[in-house]
């Protein structure tokens, strides 16, 4: 899953440890796109652009986001 501003967390994070609330920047989530595998138009395509393979584990401090996720949590994601 990946908020508007690219963080990204796996779906089990994002439903039962963040509550559909970006630790980094308060947003909702959505589901992550997909790269098209195929160079279908002008090379923009998995194989010119690769994704990453540097995982970067930034663990949430389960306390502290339960805290700031309850101030948001009654607002709609598309409304915060």
């Amino acid at each position: 899953m990946i908020c508007s501003f690219e963080c990204s967390f796996c779906t089990d994070c994002v439903s039962t440890l963040l509550g559909n609330v970006c630790p980094n920047c308060g947003g909702g989530f959505a589901p992550r796109p997909v790269r098209p595998a195929r160079n279908w138009k002008g090379g923009a395509y998995l194989g010119n652009y690769a994704a990453s393979t540097q995982v970067k584990h930034r663990p949430v401090d389960v306390q502290a986001h339960a805290a700031f996720a309850a101030t948001l949590l009654s607002i709609a994601p598309q409304d915060r």
